[in-house]
This record gives structure tokens, sequence and C-alpha cells, in this order.
């Protein structure tokens, strides 16, 4: 499990894809600092197991073909930057949000408004996680814990939401200096996932009964 704050922003330095899979190494010198085979790092918000470590500051990670669907790594190269993040230790602060790592699919950026000392970012949501997005509630967007500022109105044909990026947010992820058109990572909070398959259950079974 992870709480959405970004340790580090590493670089992938080599991309290795098979038919259905793909390797990375990646740089990232805190994350790995105190990593064993088998470890959890969210890279760019997406949980992967340790499997290597080639070389100083540098640890590697398969991505099975699940995740190279729902999330931007299915277009990874050499040189990109990600955000990193070990996972939560039992003794550690909540300091974002619940965190799987479990990315629910991708968005993109649609506009940035600067303002005196922030800036509001809108994404465009796929229809099929914008039920799960509410004002005030949490998102995780590359791996990043943020606050929902807006959301569009359901009857809206192509749905999007909005988070606002304090200065340590734009500093210290790479959500500071991702342009329009970027894709990002997305993951909805899990309890409005569960809530929602309960409520299918207890239907189903009203309807049976």
């Amino acid at each position: 499990m992870f709480t959405g704050i970004v340790e580090e922003i590493g670089e992938v330095v080599a991309v290795e894809f098979g038919a259905e899979s793909a390797r990375l190494t990646v740089r990232g010198p805190l994350v790995v600092s105190d990593a064993v085979h088998g470890a959890s790092i969210a890279v760019g918000g997406v949980c992967l197991t340790v499997v290597d470590q080639p070389g100083p500051g540098t640890f590697t990670v398969d991505v099975m073909q699940e995740s190279l669907r729902r999330s931007s790594l299915r277009d990874v190269a050499p040189g990109r930057r990600v955000n990193l993040e070990r996972a939560l230790a039992a003794h550690g602060r909540l300091g974002g949000h619940i965190v799987q790592g479990h990315v629910d699919g991708t968005g993109t950026i649609t506009a940035r408004t600067p303002g005196d000392a922030w800036e509001v970012v809108r994404i465009a949501v796929p229809a099929d996680l914008a039920r799960y997005v509410v004002e005030k509630g949490s998102i995780t967007v590359d791996g990043t814990s943020l606050t929902v500022s807006a959301v569009s109105a359901v009857e809206e044909d192509e749905p999007w939401l909005e988070v606002s990026l304090i200065p340590t947010t734009l500093d210290l992820t790479t959500l500071g200096s991702a342009p329009v058109g970027t894709t990002v990572n997305l993951e909805v909070d899990v309890l409005a996932k569960y809530v929602e398959r309960l409520n299918a259950f207890g239907r189903a079974g009203g309807a049976s009964a």
C-alpha cells in the first residue's frame, strides 16, 4: 500500500518489451536505498516489484500486460521521468490517502491555469471512471495523491476533473512540468468501487428474493 506522497522523481534508463510484458530499469537512488528483492515501489503510480538492482541507485521491475494496458507505461521509453514512492511502512504516516498502486486507467491533461502560487490542472477522464470521482474526494494522478477541486456535470459527454497543484507538488512531482496533452495514470478511490459492487450484489439479491 502507498499514500500518494511522491518521494523522488526517477528516470527510466532502460526498457525491454516482450510480446505481452516489459522490463524497466529505473534510476531512483532514494527509493532503492533500502530496497530488497521483492520490494514494492510505485512507478508513476503503478505498483511494481523489484526483481534486480543492476547498479548503484537503479532497480529493475517487470510490467505485465494488464499494467501496460491500463497505464501510460505501455508507451514508456528511456529518459522518461517518473514519480517514485516506496510502499508504506506499518509505522508510517498516511500523509495522502489509501493508494493501492493499481491504476484504473489513463486520462489526458487538457488545460493548465496558473494562479499566484498554484496551478489548476484539468484532466479528461474516461467515462467508466468518472462515476467514482467526486468533488473534494481523493484521486491519484501519476502516483500523486490529490484532492479533486472540481468535476464535470453528470450529463456532460466528455467528463473531466480538476486538481489544484501547490508549489511543492509542482516542484517535486512530474506533474509540475507535464504539458497539455500528457497522458497520466489514474487510480480512483477504492472505497467507491467497493460501495458500487456491494450495491450491485444487494440489488441482485433483492431481485431474486
